[in-house]
């Protein structure tokens, strides 16, 4: 242990003597490294980010869609109430915690200016677990606003604008909803526009809509499963059968999850490292030549610690560790610089929303900066090494 130890302590003196010309070879080796270790970090936030956009579009990986579709004549209250109670009673019975409707709706609003016509989607609070939805302002519905004894919206910023009196959510607006019999609800959220200069838009809970305006939507729609990935294929025939069976005047269709559009496959993952591989490649070909020279410089003093009993593997195992230790310090700088950009990514910029669950640096691809840059360390020292091992000692004395 004391040897390899004073073999490293000889390396580093080594390299401190000849640090002009090591360095100049490092800082391909470091940037290399840096661009290594930053992809590998990076594809991991890229993958989050475009998983959680999917997300938000059609729910988390192993999100079933059921269709629901009315066919039989029944009241739009009644169909509302059978849909919900067959949903309900089949999520109970598979131990389902998330789920949530998705149905359209037009919404009469009368905000003081007469009555206006906003889209709405009816929902259930679970539904922004299951599309990682977030609010800019306020919050989002929780289970106990569906005991409220008045219905609360989650609304757009062109909803407060136009039908709200340009309210601010901190006065707490209220609108009047419906048409026959119309009820004050009030606005708890504001969430961002879906595209620019989208109209006015809301989001009701379902069971607001059954009690207080059931001719809003017509008990039928889309129900989302967000079920555990063992049970995701097992399961759609399942629902697809129990909820036909428990709606038999709706016609019902269950989907499997979507595979995810936009995932980077391995293929893609070896491109980018064989790009920066080949960079690292450049930077230790830089460092095999300075070592070279080096070497060729200390033929003299080479030959007399081989005169004064240095064996072979000694020198061997000296002159490779120089490239090692040198590179090894270039690894540790270039990952260093690599997490500082990795942490420092305008992820809301490029992105166009910050990451919900933000990747944080992963180990792995630090180990694999450091990784490469002491295999090219040992490459680029291995042939000098041999070149010094190989001299004979009275040629060496006397060059």
């Amino acid at each position: 242990m004391s040897g390899v130890i004073g073999a490293i302590v000889e390396a580093w003196d080594e390299l401190r003597i000849h640090k002009v010309r090591v360095l100049l070879a490092l800082v391909g080796v470091a940037v290399a490294v840096t661009a290594i270790t930053t992809v590998t970090a990076a594809v991991a936030m890229l993958q989050q980010a475009m998983t959680e956009q999917s997300d938000r579009s059609s729910g988390r990986d192993t999100t079933l869609l059921a269709q629901v579709y009315q066919t039989g004549v029944t009241t739009p209250a009644d169909a509302l109430h059978a849909v919900d109670d067959a949903v309900d009673a089949t999520a109970a019975r598979y131990d389902i915690t998330y789920y949530s409707p998705l149905m359209w709706a037009q919404l009469p609003v009368d905000g003081g200016a007469g009555t206006t016509w906003s889209e709405a989607r009816v929902v259930d609070p679970a539904y922004a677990t299951i599309t990682r939805f977030r609010v800019t302002e306020g919050r989002w519905f929780a289970p106990s606003d569906a005991e409220r004894l008045a219905p609360v919206l989650v609304v757009n910023q062109p909803f407060l604008d136009q039908l709200a009196g340009g309210r601010t959510l901190a006065e707490r607006p209220t609108v009047m909803i419906g048409q026959e019999n119309p009820v004050a609800a009030t606005v708890v959220g504001i969430v961002p526009s879906e595209w620019r200069d989208q109209g006015p838009m809301a989001y009701l809970l379902l069971d607001h809509v059954a009690r207080w305006l059931p001719e809003a939507a017509q008990g039928g729609g889309e129900y989302r499963f967000w079920v555990p990935p063992a049970l995701a294929l097992p399961l759609v025939d399942v629902l697809q059968r129990d909820l036909q069976a428990a709606l038999p005047g709706h016609m019902v269709s269950v989907m499997p999850p979507y595979d995810d559009p936009f995932a980077i496959d391995s293929a893609a993952r070896w491109v980018i490292l064989g790009v920066s591989g080949f960079a690292l490649l450049l930077g230790g070909l830089g460092l095999l030549n300075i070592a070279l020279v080096t070497v060729r410089y200390r033929i003299r003093e080479i030959g007399v610690r081989r005169s004064f009993g240095a064996t072979g593997t000694r020198v061997f195992f000296g002159v490779l560790m120089e490239s090692v230790v040198a590179t090894t310090v270039a690894g540790f700088v270039g990952v260093v610089v690599a997490v500082a950009i990795v942490k420092n990514i305008p992820v809301e910029q490029i992105f166009g929303s910050s990451l919900q669950d933000k990747p944080g640096f992963p180990f792995s691809a630090a180990l694999v900066g450091m990784a490469c840059a002491v295999g090219v360390g040992a490459l680029s020292g291995l042939i000098p090494a041999v070149y010094a091992v190989r001299v004979k000692v009275i040629d060496a004395i006397r060059y």
